[in-house]
């Protein structure tokens, strides 16, 4: 006679370092918060705490690894877990706090748009290719194929010294153009390049 199907409890399958991840997403989105109440009050404090909300992030997605490691323990959730955090924290908060900080018109939103599809298909990809990718008995994972997302850190550090100089909206670094009718604000370019670099095949090491 067949076992009756174990039901699946969250909280009980959650390891040490899924919290960790979990305090990722949480900044991720806090992030989202803070660029959002700049975009209402004007008041560029709330860009140092977007950009310092993404920081954190990445503290926590350095420490979830290393406690996985110690610890031995990672799951199928886990991995789920980190790549859907990374989403929100370097991936769509990066591109929020550009858009709040002026890259707003119509050529920046594709481009924009563009990066954060960039990162989930990066996260996808290693998602699906981890396991193709591990080598030795440790089966751990030598190289990246593609910029991390987390990388997209230095944008934000970027966005913060522009909010520090005022280098933000109607002042932000290398102008604007018209194009067609619509504006593209240059400084977005690095977005794309960013972008790019996530999806190339170019190998990273992975310490």
């Amino acid at each position: 006679m067949a076992s009756p199907h174990k039901r699946f409890s969250m909280i009980r399958e959650f390891h040490l370092a899924d919290w960790f991840t979990l305090g990722n997403a949480v900044c991720g989105v806090g992030a989202l918060f803070s660029s959002m109440t700049y975009l209402e009050t004007s008041d560029v404090r709330h860009v140092y705490f977007a950009c310092a909300l993404v920081l954190a992030a990445l503290v926590f997605d350095v420490l979830d690894g290393r406690i996985a490691r110690w610890r031995q323990k990672s799951s199928a959730m886990g991995r789920e877990l980190d790549s859907l955090a990374d989403v929100i924290s370097f991936g769509v908060a990066p591109a929020i706090i550009a858009y709040a900080c002026g890259m707003q018109g119509l050529y920046d939103r594709v481009v924009l748009a563009f990066f954060v599809a960039c990162g989930v298909s990066r996260l996808a990809r290693f998602n699906i290719t981890a396991e193709t990718l591990a080598e030795g008995p440790s089966g751990k994972v030598k190289y990246f194929e593609g910029t991390p997302i987390p990388t997209s850190i230095v944008l934000v550090g970027l966005m913060a010294v522009a909010a520090s100089v005022g280098a933000v909206r109607g002042q932000l670094w290398l102008g604007s153009v018209t194009i067609g009718g619509f504006t593209l604000h240059p400084l977005v370019l690095l977005f794309a390049l960013s972008g790019s670099l996530m999806i190339s095949r170019i190998r990273i090491p992975k310490f």
